[in-house]
C-alpha cells in the first residue's frame, strides 16, 4: 500500500507547530490572568493596578514584540486547527461505524474544532470590546499617565444588557477553554515526543489542574464585576 510521505510529513509538522503555539498561548494565559486578577481589588487600587498593567502590556518594547508573536500564534493555531479538523474528517468519512466514539476518546478530543471555534469568536469579540477601545478610543489620563481601561471593563460588565450577555458568554467561553485545554495541554507534550512513564502522569495532572483553575479564575472576574 503506497503512503504519501509528503502529506504525512506536512501533517506531522502542522501538529508540532500546533503544539508549540498552543503551549505558548498557555503561557500567555497565565500572564494575562495575573494582570486581570487586579480587577478584583478595592476599586481605587484595582483601577491603578489594572491600568498600569494595561499600559505596560501595550507600551513596553519587548512585550509589544511578543504581542505580535501572540497575534500570529492565535491566527496560526486557529487556521491550522481548522485544517487538521478537515483533514481528519476526510481521512475518516464514516464516523465510528462499528465502535462507539466515547469508548475510544474523550469528548474534548473529538470536538477540538468546535471548542476552538467558540474560543476564536470569543477572542474576536473580546479584542473588539477592549483591545480596540484601548488602542484607538481612549486618551491618556494626564494625572496618571495611563489610559483608563479599568472603567471600560467595569462599565461593560455592569451595563444592563452587555453585563449579563457578556458575562454569560464569557463564562461559556471559559468552559469551552477548560475542555480545550484539558485535551490540548497533555496532547501537545505527546506530539512533541515528551512521553515517558515517569513524567507523563505528572504532565497529565498539571494539565488537568491548569485546564480547571485558569478558566475558572478568568470566569470569576466578570461575575464579580457584574455583581459588585
Amino acid at each position: 500500500m503506497a503512503v504519501n510521505t509528503g502529506v504525512f510529513n506536512a501533517s506531522i509538522i502542522r501538529k508540532v507547530w500546533m503544539s508549540l503555539t498552543g503551549l505558548f498561548l498557555c503561557s500567555f494565559l497565565l500572564v494575562h490572568l495575573l494582570g486581570n486578577l487586579t480587577l478584583l481589588g478595592p476599586p481605587e487600587e484595582a483601577q491603578l493596578k489594572f491600568n498600569a498593567y494595561a499600559h505596560f502590556m501595550t507600551t513596553f518594547p519587548v512585550i509589544k514584540i511578543v504581542s505580535y508573536l501572540l497575534y500570529f500564534s492565535i491566527l496560526f493555531h486557529a487556521v491550522w486547527g481548522i485544517m487538521l479538523e478537515i483533514q481528519n474528517r476526510k481521512a475518516r468519512p464514516v464516523k465510528y461505524a462499528y465502535n462507539k466514539a466515547s469508548a475510544n476518546s474523550i469528548w474534548a478530543s473529538r470536538n477540538m474544532g468546535l471548542l476552538g471555534t467558540i474560543l476564536l469568536v470569543f477572542i474576536a469579540t473580546h479584542m473588539y470590546n477592549f483591545w480596540y477601545v484601548m488602542h484607538w478610543e481612549l486618551e491618556v489620563d494626564q494625572a496618571t499617565g495611563y489610559k483608563d481601561l479599568y472603567s471600560v471593563v467595569v462599565s461593560f460588565f455592569r451595563a444592563p444588557v452587555t453585563g449579563v450577555v457578556g458575562t454569560v458568554f464569557y463564562v461559556f467561553a471559559m468552559a469551552a477553554m477548560a475542555f480545550h485545554l484539558y485535551h490540548g495541554f497533555q496532547s501537545s507534550f505527546q506530539t512533541l515526543g515528551i512521553n515517558h512513564p515517569q513524567y507523563t502522569p505528572l504532565i497529565k495532572k498539571v494539565g488537568a489542574g491548569f485546564s480547571i483553575l485558569v478558566p475558572l479564575a478568568f470566569a470569576i472576574i466578570p461575575v464579580y464585576l457584574m455583581l459588585t
